[in-house]
Formats: C-alpha cells, sequence, structure tokens
C-alpha cells in the first residue's frame, strides 16, 4: 500500500513557506478510502476525525495535561503493549504522539503491526525530546531512511546539562519561534504498511522508571473562557467531519480479542465484558469496557495485573 505522507494542499502551503498551517492541516490527512476503518491508539481528548474506534489507557491523567478522553464513538480502555483486538482487524492504525510515553517500544510497535494492515506515528523528533524533554516520554526516536530509530530514556532527562543550557538562552527562541514556524523539521511523521522498520538501540535498557512529579496541579485548574468556546467548536467540527453514522452503528464486539488469554472472543452487556474462552470479566462504565489484563492467581481466579 503506497501511502502519501502530505495531502495536495499541505504540499503546496509548505512551498509557500506557510508550514505552520500545513501542519495543522496534517490531522484531516488519513490517505485511506472511506470503507477503511480506522484504530487510533492514545485517542485522548482530541481524536481524528477519521478515526472509527478508539482506544486509551487513561480516563484523566497527567499525561496528556488532564484533558477528559474524548469517547464520542467507539471506545475501549487498555494499553497498547496488549491491544484487545482481533489479528488485522483494521486497515488503519493512528498513534500520534503516544509511543514516546511506552516503556516498550518494541511490544508497542509489534502490536500496532498485528491489528493493522497499515498506520500513521506521530512523534517529536529525538532532538526535541533531548532539548526540552517531557517527564513522562520515554523514548528519544528519529527516522533515517525511513526506518524509526529509538533510543529508551533511562531518566526523563538525557542530558541535564544540555537541557540546563537551553533552557537558560535558546528556549524561548526554538520553543517559542523554531518549533511553532518549522513543526515538520521537530517531528517524526511516519507512515508504514504491513511492517515498522525500526531499531531499538539500545534495547536492554530500562525506561519503565517511575516519572517524576509535576510542579503544576492542572487538573485543578479551571478550563479558561477561550479554552471552552474551543472545546465547542472542535467538538462540532468532529460532529460534521466523523463517520458518525458508521461509527454509531459499529459492533465494537465483533473486533474485539480477550488481553487475558489473547483468544476468546469478548461479550459485552451494560455492567461487564466477559471472555468467552477464559471467562475473564472487565469492568464496563460509562458504556466505556476496560480490557485491561488480568492476572490469574493459582486458584483459578483472576485479578487485575
Amino acid at each position: 500500500m503506497q501511502l502519501k505522507p502530505e495531502s495536495r494542499a499541505m504540499m503546496v502551503l509548505r512551498k509557500l513557506g506557510l508550514h505552520s498551517l500545513a501542519w495543522s492541516l496534517r490531522r484531516l490527512h488519513v490517505p485511506v478510502p472511506k470503507s477503511a476503518l480506522v484504530l487510533e491508539v492514545g485517542s485522548g481528548g482530541n481524536p481524528y476525525f477519521r478515526s472509527n474506534v478508539l482506544i486509551d489507557a487513561y480516563e484523566h491523567t497527567r499525561e496528556r495535561h488532564y484533558v477528559p478522553l474524548v469517547s464520542d464513538r467507539p471506545t475501549v480502555l487498555g494499553y497498547a503493549e496488549i491491544l484487545p483486538f482481533k489479528h488485522k482487524a483494521f486497515d488503519f492504525v493512528i498513534a500520534s504522539h503516544v509511543l514516546e510515553h511506552s516503556a516498550d517500544p518494541e511490544r508497542f510497535l509489534s502490536e500496532l503491526q498485528r491489528v493493522a494492515k497499515a498506520g500513521y506515528i506521530e512523534v517529536p523528533d529525538a532532538l526535541m525530546e533531548r532539548l526540552n524533554p517531557y517527564l513522562d516520554h520515554r523514548l528519544e526516536i528519529t527516522v533515517r531512511e525511513n526506518r524509526l530509530i529509538i533510543r529508551k530514556k533511562t531518566a526523563w532527562q538525557g542530558d541535564p546539562e544540555l537541557v540546563e543550557l537551553y533552557g537558560n538562552r535558546a528556549n524561548t527562541i526554538i520553543a517559542g519561534k523554531s518549533i511553532p514556524s518549522f513543526p515538520f523539521e521537530f517531528h517524526v511523521r511516519h507512515y508504514w504498511s504491513d511492517q515498522i522498520q525500526r531499531e531499538i538501540v539500545n534495547p536492554d535498557d530500562d525506561a519503565s522508571w517511575p516519572a517524576p512529579e509535576s510542579d503544576h496541579q492542572a487538573s485543578s485548574r479551571k478550563p479558561s473562557l477561550r479554552a471552552i468556546f474551543q472545546s465547542i467548536v472542535l467538538r462540532q467540527i468532529r460532529r460534521s467531519l466523523s463517520q458518525n453514522r458508521r461509527n454509531r452503528s459499529l459492533d465494537i464486539s465483533t473486533l474485539l480479542q480477550c488481553p487475558t488469554c489473547g483468544e476468546g472472543d469478548i461479550y459485552i452487556n451494560s455492567a461487564a465484558a466477559v471472555c468467552k474462552s477464559c471467562g475473564a470479566h472487565y469492568e464496563v462504565g460509562n458504556g466505556i469496557p476496560k480490557l485491561f489484563p488480568l492476572e490469574i492467581d493459582g486458584k483459578g481466579g483472576m485479578h487485575e495485573s
């Protein structure tokens, strides 16, 4: 499958030097036919319009600045490293600004390949991550010759001295001017088909360290009037551009498989989701199945891992 990385409008705007405007259009560019079934992993509070099914690990989390989870189409909770979907259930999968949060990139990428035929990955480029690291980012990722080059971070700052030097003088220029003006150069946009070509340069390093506490209590802040207005406008745009009728008619249970045994189909009712093979029961809250793998305690019982 040949996937075009940019729409015609994006290419025209970039030739005109309007890079930030071209960047804003990238979320409208999902190069698949209308009939394609699209999964979004780590969909968060602003899913792509074209996504048909959403999965995220959290309803509320600092990792997306406490922006509420949007569940305006079939949605499940689960881990990207153990996706609760059948083999090749989807034609296309979107993973935008979520891979860098994973401590196990090999398993993450293997799962994307397992459940979808092709997809799109977007992350901050390794240079941006090295200069301006995030508390919850566990990987530095760049691309060379259409291959993802991934370095597992052993702490949230890979080079504290560099971060201090950058923050002291260059931050206002690079973060305030260069990145907004040239966003394509500071991010990785990677389309793949069949296989995700990648190299993890330090696979034995441990990236599962506890994230440091944040100085900002974003969860307690009241949204500004501007933020509320933007949220309302965005919701209306999603309603007009998403495949709403199709999404409402989807029977998500036909796409699911048990994340505990990895084999059974899932039956969903208003109270629980149940594996037809191993009998694992999963909670359903606000209509969203919480499909996190369970541990077997040796006595035939199961509990959350």
